[in-house]
């Protein structure tokens, strides 16, 4: 097809994708097909600013590595991570509410005992957690692999730290018989998702702040059982209201109780 213009190119690019054997496939590129051509004309994008774009993209690809995911970061910061955590955990009543993923999970994390100390040597104040893995019924799910992995005081994951050799502030649990599990740790703070990138040039032009609230992430797994990827928020976080990955969500939020 020849001549196309802003009127019939949407059609003959999808026309194009009319022989894609994946049926999934064929959907997903079409919709962001007409949704990406709808997106340009409502805001008359300008050449100047697809080739910003363009770069913008560019440069968050370039920023990732293997240890840090700024696109996940763009994701997060657009609140389409949250958009499909909603989408994809839609559970019943009673279950625990899935939040976001993050940027900063590690496969393979060390495996530790019932009451060990997973901070492993990472700054802050001591602190103890304690849970159980159960069904909807109640009944207690063993020997669920329970990954934890947090920030520490100064709101570094070990990731982030250059000068380590080994692993702080995440590990590897299992429920025991009665479903159960704790482990020593260091109190989680609030801390800044990086902004020294493209992600952080997008949150300062917008006027945005790229603070999250303290918390701690789970992961957990069983045979039989969805996977369930979430947080244990802080009550009374300053950025409860505004976290800049929109992960929040009530029935997550609890005392973290300081003892004498």
């Amino acid at each position: 097809m020849r001549n196309l213009d802003q009127y019939n190119i949407t059609q003959a690019v999808i026309a194009r994708l009319a022989q894609t054997p994946d049926p999934r496939l064929k959907q997903v590129l079409t919709s962001l097909v007409q949704h990406l051509h709808a997106f340009a004309r409502e805001v008359k994008l300008t050449e100047a600013e697809w080739a910003y774009g363009i770069d913008f993209l560019t440069r968050v690809g370039h920023t990732c590595d293997d240890q840090r995911q700024e696109f996940i970061l763009l994701s997060d910061t657009l609140g389409l991570s949250m958009l499909t955590v909603a989408l994809n955990n839609d559970k019943p009543k009673g279950c625990t509410e899935a939040t976001v993923f993050g940027p900063f999970h590690v496969e393979g994390a060390p495996q530790f005992d019932h009451g060990a100390d997973v901070a492993n040597g990472a700054p802050g104040n001591p602190c103890a957690v304690r849970g159980s893995v159960r069904a909807l019924d109640g009944t207690p799910v063993v020997g669920a692999v329970i990954d934890v992995w947090q920030a520490d005081a100064e709101g570094k994951y070990d990731v982030q730290r250059d000068d380590l050799s080994h692993a702080q502030g995440r590990g590897v649990l299992h429920s025991d018989t009665d479903g159960r599990f704790h482990f020593q740790s260091v109190v989680a703070e609030p801390y800044p998702i990086p902004d020294d990138g493209p992600v952080g040039d997008m949150l300062r032009a917008t006027k945005r702040h790229p603070w999250r609230p303290a918390h701690l992430h789970f992961r957990i797994q069983a045979p039989g059982y969805q996977t369930l990827v979430t947080h244990v928020f802080r009550n009374g976080d300053p950025y409860l209201d505004s976290d800049a990955v929109f992960g929040v969500r009530q029935s997550l939020v609890a005392d973290w109780v300081e003892q004498p």
